[in-house]
């Protein structure tokens, strides 16, 4: 009775075991995910083939854009975000082409499509020695702007490879709901979009 009693007792203390080995060992997803490249506003984040450094935060309720020649007024039911940042290669060329803004409860949101027709957004193609700065731009929830992170790689399936994570910090909501310093309108026509201060143009096609 006693040999048939341990023997229960081992049976459930390997099963425990497996069950802690099961729900604590690494995820296949995250053995093949990417490689977080870690910074904040303000930092450069270092990844294997490309380097980023995230300059401003800028928020809007709607965005002036020049499409076709025509000026646009874009609206949206939450608020556009406007995240300045400067590319620069390592080693190689490569291309940085998807960027995604990750909010406080996980919710993410791409990089809006809506001014696919714009220079200034990526794809950005970049050279050694030669950095190139580019705006990207999501619209989102009020609620997803605070504490929320900047992911950016060279590719979507960034399996291996190096993807930067860059916390953007903590934002206090204003009385309306709205992050402080958010304006009625950015303009993003050609002539906003034609030159930084130093010279160099922004993303492609400048």
């Amino acid at each position: 009775m006693m040999r048939k009693s341990a023997n229960i007792v081992l049976l459930l203390v390997a099963m425990v075991f497996c069950y802690g080995l099961q729900t604590s060992k690494p995820r296949y997803g995250d053995l093949i995910g990417p490689i977080p490249a870690y910074g904040k506003l303000g930092d450069t984040a270092v990844g294997r083939a490309f380097e980023v450094h995230a300059e401003k935060v800028e928020f809007a309720r709607k965005l002036k854009v020049d499409q076709f020649g025509q000026q646009k007024v874009l609206t949206t039911g939450g608020v556009w975000a406007v995240v300045t940042v400067e590319f620069a290669a390592r080693s190689e060329s490569t291309t940085i082409g998807v960027a995604s803004w990750r909010g406080p409860t996980g919710l993410t949101y791409d990089q809006t499509e809506r001014l696919s027709f714009m220079n200034g957004l990526l794809p950005v193609a970049i050279d050694p020695g030669l950095p190139r700065k580019a705006r990207l731009i999501f619209e989102m929830r009020p609620d997803q702007v605070s504490d929320a992170t900047l992911l950016v790689s060279e590719k979507l399936m960034a399996a291996l490879d190096s993807q930067a994570e860059i916390a953007l910090g903590p934002v206090a909501v204003a009385p309306d709901g709205l992050p402080p310093g958010t304006v009625d309108m950015l303009d993003y026509g050609a002539a906003a979009l034609r030159k930084t201060n130093d010279g160099r143009g922004f993303g492609s096609g400048e």
